[in-house]
This record gives structure tokens, C-alpha cells and sequence, in this order.
């Protein structure tokens, strides 16, 4: 929602209910994001595909790293795991943003918290958003993966 509210490529929408109602039916610029992760499903297994979430990186950023490293090839040392760490945390990403992603960057970088959808969704909107994951990608691996029932589960 505020990725679009603060980028001028995209439309705005008068409020957070009318953008929700069209997020939950794929009514927005990227199309539907159960449709998305749905596709995705397909590839979880896939060898060249490592699947790493947010909250996992906001719980251990420098396991992350690691894990990231590993899936590429890579040999890092501890040192060098720390500078890459270093680097990645949202804070300094947002401090450098308008370097790394120019005029974007301050498009990309809002809060970084793992759960502020409480502070936006309502109950029923909660509730709504529950069922489509019930519906689109509960018993899917990338459902599993994406740890719904602790991170988003209202």
C-alpha cells in the first residue's frame, strides 16, 4: 500500500480499504499476489530456487548470509559474513537507498518491522486474508515455508 501511495509510476488509492479490496482480488499493477506465489510453488524444489523470507532475515540476518552463500557456491569467511550482515540490515540499506537504487530507493525502504499489518488491517480484513491463504496456499510447500500461521495469522 505505501509502495504505491509513495511512488508517482504507480496509481494511489484513496484509502487503505479500497486498495485492500483490490489487492485480494488482483486488481493491482502486479496482478494477484496468491497467483504469484502460487507459480512459485511450482519451483520451490527447484535446484537453482532458494526461498528466504523477510522475517527469517530480520530473526538472523547473518545465517541468512550464509545460507545465501551456500546456494551460490560461495566460501565466505565469519568476517566477511559480518561485513555482508552489516551491509543488509534495513537500516543500512534505507540509509544508503538513493546510492544503491537511486531515485527509488526511497520508494523501497519504509519501516522494516516483521508485523506491521496489525497496525493496518482490521479484524475482518485479517479474517478475509486468512481464508484466501486457507484457499490459495495452506498444505503448499511454499505455504509452509512462508510460516503464515506465526508471522501473518491474525
Amino acid at each position: 500500500y505505501h509502495f504505491y501511495q509513495n511512488n508517482p509510476l504507480l496509481p494511489c488509492f484513496p484509502s487503505w480499504d479500497e486498495f485492500f479490496k483490490k489487492y485480494m482480488t488482483g486488481e493491482v499493477f502486479m496482478g494477484s499476489y496468491f497467483d504469484y506465489a502460487l507459480n512459485w510453488n511450482q519451483h520451490v524444489d527447484d535446484e537453482n530456487v532458494m526461498l528466504i523470507t523477510f522475517e527469517e532475515l530480520k530473526e538472523n540476518l547473518e545465517e541468512g548470509v550464509k545460507k545465501m552463500a551456500m546456494h551460490f557456491g560461495f566460501s565466505l569467511t565469519e568476517e566477511q559474513i559480518k561485513k555482508i550482515a552489516g551491509r543488509g540490515t534495513f537500516k543500512s540499506m534505507s540509509e544508503n537507498s538513493q546510492i544503491t537504487h537511486s531515485s527509488y530507493g526511497k520508494y523501497i525502504f519504509r519501516k522494516g518491522e516483521v508485523g506491521d499489518w496489525k497496525n493496518h488491517f482490521t479484524k475482518k480484513q485479517s479474517q478475509e486474508m486468512d481464508l484466501k491463504f486457507e484457499e490459495c496456499l495452506a498444505g503448499t510447500k511454499l505455504g509452509t515455508k512462508l510460516k503464515y500461521n506465526i508471522y501473518c495469522k491474525a
